[in-house]
C-alpha cells in the first residue's frame, strides 16, 4: 500500500466517488451496507467504504509493506513505527489508530491496513477506549 495520508491510497484519491470507483474497477464482488451504515465495495483484495452522502471513508487492503512517502515499513514493524512517529496514536477496538498517518490496523492480524479519511479520526477517538488491565 502506498499512502499519502488523507489524500490518496495507491493512485486513488480520497475524493473518489462511488461512480468513479465503479467506472475504474467495475462491479465489486460484494456491495452492501455494513453495521455502521457505510456502503461497502468489496473487491476481495481491497475494500472501499463510503458514507451515505457518497464521501469515501476508508480503504482497507493487504499491506505486507506500508509505503509512506519514501519510507517503506514492513507490516510487522508498523506498530513500533507508529509508536515512535505518532505521539497521538491510540488504540480502539483492537486497532492501533494513527492520526498522523491516517491509518488503522490490528497488529495481531495478518497485514490488513485501513487508510482513513481525515474526518474519520474523531469517530475513532469517540469509540470506547480499551479497559485498563487488571
Amino acid at each position: 500500500m502506498h499512502l499519502t495520508p488523507f489524500v490518496q491510497v495507491d493512485d486513488l484519491p480520497f475524493s473518489t466517488t462511488r461512480a468513479a470507483l465503479l467506472r475504474r474497477k467495475g462491479p465489486p464482488l460484494r456491495r452492501f451496507i455494513n453495521d455502521v451504515a457505510l456502503e461497502v465495495f468489496d473487491y476481495g483484495g481491497v475494500v472501499f467504504r463510503f458514507q451515505a452522502s457518497g464521501r469515501l471513508e476508508e480503504v482497507t487492503q493487504r499491506a505486507p509493506v506500508m509505503h509512506l512517502g519514501e519510507v517503506a515499513i514492513p507490516f510487522r514493524a508498523l506498530p513500533a513505527f507508529v509508536a515512535a512517529q505518532d505521539p497521538d496514536a491510540f488504540e480502539r477496538a483492537g486497532f492501533v489508530v494513527s492520526p498522523r498517518f491516517g491509518l488503522a490496523f490490528v497488529p495481531a492480524d495478518p497485514d490488513w491496513v485501513t487508510a482513513l479519511a481525515r474526518h474519520c479520526i474523531p469517530t475513532w477517538r469517540a469509540l470506547a477506549p480499551p479497559a485498563p488491565p487488571g
